[in-house]
């Protein structure tokens, strides 16, 4: 017994759940030596084997409670016994009744006594001792000391259910995270969810059985299942499920009156992909508009992030943050969370202290465009990784300041980007914008020179990538989160443009590529995020209001308000401007930059920036924008 199992005896319910086990044992040890002697003789137990009987009593009980508490088989939670404490007993089984059998027939102390030339003490003495006694004795220890530990789950497994049970519950989904959602039910003795069938359509699965339910059919069946058991819950237990199928399947319950709709998270346990009943999410409108397969190289992730101090800048943002709750999964050694909103970097200690109360991190408050702040942080936490998704991206309000556009997307990461050459960092991800690619905005212009800042600085001791992609579905200035709150006081919704089109991906699924594009990424590179097809906004707004249950223009209208400054109808990603070059995963691509600054020409352009925008005069707008038409060529011409 070690002083962890010691100091757990302190506590009541330990001490009883012991004692129990321990006396039970006992009395297990007493009837399987008993039963194996009458069983070996037929049912009879001869007058000569009593007194053998009764001197084999206490070396059972000794050599058996030991293996026992070597094996933690006093270690258990009762109602969460498994497969891996049944094989603990086996092996302590095994072991007793191999030290037993050592002991009585080669009997060390018979040698001990002799060399000690002193009488050998009858208590010792196992002659007429029969072998297959130990056989009958260790089948039936295992079996009546197995039958104990798993009592009480077979109890809440299969009896409990008689009582009280939670919702009646349809899985969707009839493979591994079915079978583990099941298995958890099971442990929660069904309180909550009660399954009474599953739906898969792999046609090989129908008419099997997963833990006592049938998988009765497809999903093309749902409506009449509901119906038939009556169902009151429904949990989309399919990883890869694309957001049609799952708008289909959210419709049909929603319309069946089920009053609860459950999904797995989009992004969940890359080191133990378990799935259990808490990590369930309702259902979210991103999960019905934009959700998305994304396939990525987990394991490649692990070997890029275990391990590793890293620095997330904009972490209370939306990108941000979702980067920080990726990436602690991963189990790096350190992350430092800076970002300048001090309100956003308390509520995401609340959110990740609450997650894992150990893993190492800090929480910094400060302003990228602080150099000697940004020097200060590098030199005390040492990161060896930068995200860097610090930066100001709502198009119209960098129109009217465009001065602050150019302090922190292009000054801040410079300054981010010299303390990371200077510090030693080994590689520096920066999430840029489809925006950046033939911009009409001071904001998509602003992330253009960011991106070069990125490529002069890559060097052979810290590579520099810059990872583009579209609008992210939820995140803070996204239309999605404006159309809910108009939705909410009961409309219009807005729309700009009747033919506005945007790439969407919801923030999960978008960070997982990020995390896939920053292990391949090599120095100076910028790579390019496949979004997807773009959707056109009104679209967006219509299907919005039908999964309300509303129909558009009756219920709820629509109203277009035309273009804001520095908009344009449609977001380039892939253009013949640079054109692209396709990588292994189908998901990232790698764009034919032909702008090419150094070190001294971005030093040259930044004193030129500087020089502008400390003049505060009215056309100090013009003159920004003038220069960023002199460095990015294609600014404007879309």
């Amino acid at each position: 017994m070690n002083q962890s199992f010691i100091k757990k005896l302190l506590y009541p319910t330990h001490l009883k759940r012991f004692l129990f086990f321990f006396f039970s044992d006992i009395i297990i040890i007493l009837a399987s030596l008993y039963l194996s002697f009458l069983i070996r003789f037929e049912l009879r137990f001869p007058e000569e084997y009593r007194e053998l009987f009764l001197r084999a009593i206490p070396f059972f009980i000794f050599f058996k409670l030991i293996c026992f508490s070597i094996s933690r088989l006093y270690n258990i939670t009762w109602r969460y016994v498994g497969l891996k404490e049944l094989y603990n007993l086996f092996i302590a089984v095994m072991l007793s009744s191999a030290g037993l059998m050592i002991f009585i027939f080669l009997n060390p102390f018979d040698f001990i006594f002799r060399i000690l030339n002193f009488t050998y003490p009858s208590f010792l003495s196992f002659s007429g001792f029969q072998r297959s006694i130990f056989i009958i004795d260790g089948l039936l220890t295992l079996l009546f000391a197995g039958g104990l530990r798993v009592s009480k789950r077979m109890y809440l497994e299969r009896f409990s259910q008689r009582g009280k049970r939670g919702k009646r519950t349809i899985i969707i989904g009839a493979g591994n995270t079915g079978e583990m959602i099941i298995r958890d039910m099971a442990r929660q003795g069904f309180s909550e969810f009660y399954p009474v069938v599953l739906l898969d359509d792999d046609r090989a699965k129908i008419g099997s059985y997963i833990h006592g339910v049938k998988v009765a059919g497809s999903t093309d069946k749902l409506k009449e299942t509901i119906r038939k058991y009556n169902a009151e819950a429904v949990i989309i237990a399919i990883p890869s499920l694309n957001y049609k199928t799952l708008r289909n399947i959210y419709s049909i319950a929603r319309d069946s009156k089920v009053d609860t709709i459950k999904i797995i998270p989009r992004i969940y346990g890359f080191q133990k992909p378990d799935i259990n009943l808490k990590a369930l999410e309702d259902i979210n409108i991103e999960d019905l508009i934009g959700r998305q397969e994304i396939k990525v190289d987990y394991k490649a992730i692990e070997e890029f992030l275990r391990d590793k101090v890293l620095l997330v800048t904009g972490a209370g943002g939306s990108i941000g943050s979702e980067i920080v709750l990726q990436s602690y999964a991963f189990q790096p050694k350190h992350i430092i969370l800076f970002d300048i909103d001090e309100t956003a970097l308390h509520n995401m200690e609340i959110r990740l202290r609450r997650k894992n109360p150990e893993l190492k991190l800090n929480f910094v408050v400060g302003d990228i465009k602080d150099k000697e702040r940004v020097y200060a942080i590098f030199k005390l936490f040492k990161p060896e990784i930068i995200f860097h998704a610090a930066a100001y991206k709502h198009v119209p309000m960098m129109e009217r300041n465009p001065e602050e556009a150019v302090k922190v997307n292009i000054f801040g990461t410079y300054n981010l980007a010299k303390a990371a050459v200077d510090c030693g960092v080994k590689k520096f991800i920066m999430i840029s914008t489809d925006k950046a690619v033939r911009p009409t905005s001071i904001m998509g212009a602003t992330k253009r020179v960011a991106e070069y800042v990125c490529t002069a600085f890559n060097c052979q001791n810290t590579e520099f990538i810059s990872v583009r992609f579209g609008n992210v579905l939820g995140s803070r200035g996204s239309v999605l989160p404006l159309f809910l709150e108009q939705l909410k006081h009961g409309g219009p919704l807005t729309v700009t443009h009747k033919d506005m089109r945007r790439y969407f991906m919801t923030i999960p699924e978008a960070v997982s590529l990020v995390l896939q594009a920053s292990v391949i990424g090599r120095g100076g590179e910028v790579l390019v995020l496949d979004m997807g097809r773009p959707i056109r906004i009104v679209e967006l707004a219509e299907e919005l209001i039908r999964i309300h249950g509303l129909e558009p223009y009756k219920d709820i209208d629509l109203e277009f308000i035309g273009l804001r400054p520095g908009e344009k109808l449609f977001e380039e990603i892939l253009t013949a401007e640079e054109g692209a070059v396709a990588t292994k995963y189908e998901r990232i691509f790698v764009a034919k930059n032909s702008d090419k600054y150094t070190i001294k020409d971005i030093e040259f352009m930044l004193n030129e920036f500087k020089n502008v925008i400390s003049d505060s005069s009215e056309d100090c707008y013009k003159k920004i924008k003038d220069l960023l038409k002199k460095y990015v060529k294609h600014f404007e011409e879309a």
